[in-house]
């Protein structure tokens, strides 16, 4: 089930498209006096990415941004990786008409084609557990490579994340529940980052992340 937060700030209702509108980009990640994040530090997450790719030896040529946002990723992914296409896709109807991105929901989006390469950041504690966990079940459907993966759990809101600047109408659980999922198909190496289990890329003991979350 989903965790209360602190304040009763509630959970995601009513329409992800509405909700996800240009208020809630300014507030989250135009705006210097509230912005989640910045683009250095996203500049700096696109090419620590690409750069893991690169190393583990994985050839990227197509290159999925599951709820890209603002896309503040695509840049630096294509200077690390520029033979690789980029496709984006996002609920919200503003940023689709803004920036072009395919409309789609990761709980249910479909390509004929997996991806060697798929992001999914700070995305699925947006969804309930059900939507999650059907998310969570698409992503060995849409990724046959490498999977960058991070949501905010209950931990990080605690110990973690700027409360003053994150959002607090999600869903919060444990990091182990997320494990539990993508361990079924992916192996953790650490860092966010998880490979297809069924590829056989050599990693070093060491490099292969073995704790578990609270």
């Amino acid at each position: 089930m989903a965790a209360s937060l602190p304040a009763s700030p509630g959970i995601v209702t009513g329409s992800m498209t509405g909700r996800f509108d240009r208020a809630y980009y300014e507030r989250y990640y135009t705006d210097p006096r509230s912005s989640v994040t910045t683009r250095a530090e996203m500049s700096a997450r696109g090419r620590l990415i690409g750069a893991f790719a690169l190393y583990a030896g994985l050839p990227v040529r197509r290159i999925l941004d599951a709820g890209c946002g603002v896309g503040l990723l695509q840049a630096p992914l294509r200077r690390v990786l520029p033979k690789a296409s980029y496709t984006g896709i996002e609920v919200s109807d503003y940023l689709c008409r803004k920036y072009g991105w395919v409309q789609a929901s990761l709980e249910d989006y479909r390509s004929d084609r997996a991806y060697d390469l798929v992001v999914c950041y700070d995305v699925l504690q947006y969804l309930d557990d059900r939507a999650a966990a059907r998310a969570l079940a698409n992503l060995p459907r849409l990724c046959h490579g490498l999977l960058y993966f991070s949501a905010l759990t209950r931990a990080d809101w605690q110990e973690n994340c700027d409360q003053t600047r994150t959002d607090r109408d999600v869903h919060l659980r444990r990091g182990s529940w997320y494990r539990r999922h993508l361990d079924r198909r992916f192996r953790e190496i650490g860092a966010g980052f998880w490979l297809r289990k069924d590829l056989h890329w050599p990693l070093w003991e060491l490099e292969v992340a073995r704790g578990r979350s609270r």
